[in-house]
């Protein structure tokens, strides 16, 4: 065997090595998109509902003007976000807006007992748990890709190819909180 073979075949090696690698990292990156992907339609379905929920809290508390302002502009600051950072700051908002408008609601018992209002409550809660689970998948597939591309060799090929860390979707710190209950 000359040496142009020898050359040939280690230049073959590493063409497939960097192609398995790159391939790898397509593979996560496809992932950690179709779980963002997955947030997306949640929230989409999160926002649907907060219009409807909002005129059927204001039939009966009208004079709660400041609170049905603050989840309409949280509602469009979170449909108007851009990077991950952005979307999971606004939502957070929202999530802390909402709280607010649930915490009025208590104070109408006729509301609370409106079958309207009953089912868009559940259904937000609903929706809810399915953007924390979507997170989790959303988390976990950024944190596989993560490493990915941060740890050696694979670090090398992916710089020289641009792949970049994606963010986590992380609680804000007053979500983190205990809830204050009273009776």
């Amino acid at each position: 065997m000359g040496t142009g073979v020898i050359v040939l075949i280690i230049v073959a090696v590493v063409a497939m090595w960097v192609m398995a690698i790159y391939n790898g990292l397509i593979k996560l990156k496809n992932r950690v998109d179709e779980a963002w992907s997955d947030i997306d339609v949640q929230l989409k379905r999160r926002y649907d509902l907060i219009p409807n929920l909002i005129n059927t809290v204001k039939g009966y508390a009208a004079h709660e003007k400041e609170v049905f302002e603050k989840v309409t502009q949280a509602r469009t600051a979170a449909m108007g976000a851009g990077t991950t950072e952005e979307k999971a700051g606004a939502e957070n908002m929202l999530s802390g807006a909402l709280k607010s408008l649930f915490a009025v609601a208590e104070a109408y018992p006729d509301l609370k007992a409106n079958q309207n209002f009953l089912e868009l409550q559940r259904e937000l809660t609903d929706t809810e748990d399915k953007i924390q689970a979507s997170r989790r998948f959303y988390n976990g597939n950024a944190r596989d890709f993560n490493i990915k591309i941060e740890v050696f060799p694979n670090n090398m090929i992916a710089g020289m190819l641009h792949f970049t860390k994606r963010d986590f979707f992380e609680a804000a710190e007053g979500e983190k909180e205990n809830v204050k209950v009273e009776f």
